[in-house]
């Protein structure tokens, strides 16, 4: 995939909508209403709470088009109208779950270094930038040549992480460390005593 389309699945979605739509497709599988009434949207807003903040005609209008750009597969079964993300929309969930990705800080330090060492091969180049790129939004900071360091738990983070970039083990290392030797100024950047 090249450094384009990963911009594009990047890109935050232009309204919140969008993004509704995308988390709850992607957590709830397929999703299936009654069609017994002739509006989807009522449908819809009446059998999840969430979509009563959005008119109904943005609410269509989105599935609408969420439908015409192939991420989503609207399809009537009988009473019943199912609803699921495509390939190409499970893609895009999957990207804006890493786009939301967060390190919570929490009250006290453990006193405890997480290093992250990976190597990620010359001809994946696009997702070393990628993966490099989204450790600075986290937070991490370059301890030396692929190393790098956070001093909070990032473990659930790295593993979603390298499920989303397809990264194996001897990729991708999270190492959880109490000595790292001189680390004053590291302390120094993360506030910490």
């Amino acid at each position: 995939m090249g450094l384009k389309k990963y911009r594009y699945y990047f890109k935050k979605p232009r309204s919140e909508i969008v993004k509704d739509v995308l988390y709850w497709l992607m957590v709830a599988g397929a999703v299936y209403i009654a069609a017994s009434s002739p509006s989807f949207a009522r449908n819809i807003i009446r059998d999840h709470r969430r979509w009563k903040k959005y008119s109904r005609k943005r609410l269509y209008d989105t599935f609408y088009n969420l439908r015409k750009s192939g991420l989503l597969e609207i399809r009537r079964e009988g009473k019943q109208i199912y609803i699921s993300l495509t390939k190409e929309g499970k893609k895009k969930a999957g990207y804006l779950q890493i786009n939301d990705l967060k390190i919570k800080t929490p009250q006290s330090w453990d006193r405890k270094w997480r290093l992250v060492v990976f190597d990620i091969i010359e001809l994946r180049k696009t997702h070393r930038e990628a993966f490099r790129g989204k450790l600075k939004e986290l937070g991490f900071c370059l301890l030396q040549k692929s190393v790098w360091i956070h001093p909070f738990d990032c473990e659930a983070e790295i593993e979603l992480l390298r499920s989303f970039f397809g990264l194996r083990e001897e990729d991708l290392r999270l190492i959880v460390a109490e000595k790292i030797g001189e680390d004053a100024s590291i302390k120094e950047k993360y506030h910490l005593n």
